[in-house]
């Protein structure tokens, strides 16, 4: 009995299985080790900016319920990270709607944070400001949302200089980001809030344009957000897209590809 020669797989084929290999080592690095976000609103300008395309460490403090890939880790066992650290961006999934977000941590469990004049105050101690000169963007519809940008000097026309005032906010840690404001703001002077037992107080950097730990999750914020909703920190921008679709390269800003985020 003569027994045939198994032919060599063509060129085809061969293309066919690299690009599935690929594939499949690409789907297991993101569920594993990072997961892409596409920024759709401006509520942590000037850090992230609307069209950001940004990849987020799902290992940096573990895995919780919705970093877990396949549920394959016990939501309590927080196991190979650390705990986050006060000042870090992070995404994490809104408790009630199941959306994700991108704030700035700024209150621990255990801490009392309270806002007063539109500045910090963490655990009794007045946070750091440094004044900067304005932000300036182009006041014209933004992103996939089409959001406009508020403005400290409105009212103007689309298409001219949208300003904010910018300034330094340095957290007790050394950790220090620019923070954006438009003027008077229902969420400048809040009561003092003492951070529950495994859970989060966040902020969006542009804080007149943020729904976040200032308000409850009947009047749209996130409140206090637990350490099983978070999925990690973001590290680094990949790039960024001015345009409606983050597939016009085009309008794809030119300063923003790899930038790290503190």
């Amino acid at each position: 009995m003569i027994r045939k020669k198994k032919g060599k797989s063509g060129p085809i084929v061969e293309f066919l299985k690299t690009v599935l290999y690929a594939l499949l080592l690409a789907g297991l690095i993101r569920t594993l080790l990072f997961q892409p976000f596409w920024i759709p609103s401006g509520s942590m300008k000037p850090t992230l900016l609307v069209g950001d395309f940004i990849f987020v460490n799902k290992f940096s403090y573990g895995y919780s319920k919705y970093s877990c890939p396949f549920s394959l880790c016990p939501i309590e066992n927080r196991l190979f990270g650390k705990s986050p650290n006060r000042g870090d961006v992070v995404v994490f999934r809104h408790p009630v709607n199941g959306k994700d977000f991108v704030k700035r941590l700024i209150g621990l469990p255990g801490d009392k944070v309270e806002v007063r004049g539109g500045e910090l105050i963490i655990n009794n101690q007045n946070v750091k400001y440094e004044m900067l000169d304005d932000y300036v963007e182009e006041k014209n519809m933004q992103g996939p949302l089409n959001s406009i940008p508020r403005c400290k000097n409105s009212p103007v026309p689309l298409g001219s200089d949208c300003l904010k005032r910018r300034l330094t906010e340095e957290l007790e840690n050394g950790v220090s980001y620019s923070v954006l404001d438009i003027g008077s703001f229902f969420g400048d002077n809040t009561p003092e809030f003492t951070v529950p037992n495994d859970s989060y107080f966040f902020l969006g950097d542009n804080r007149d344009n943020s729904l976040d730990s200032r308000f409850g999750l009947s009047s749209g914020g996130v409140g206090f957000v637990k350490s099983k909703y978070l999925i990690g920190r973001v590290d680094r921008i990949i790039f960024s897209s001015a345009g409606k679709s983050m597939l016009f390269f085009w309008s794809w800003r030119s300063d923003r590809f790899f930038r790290s985020v503190s």
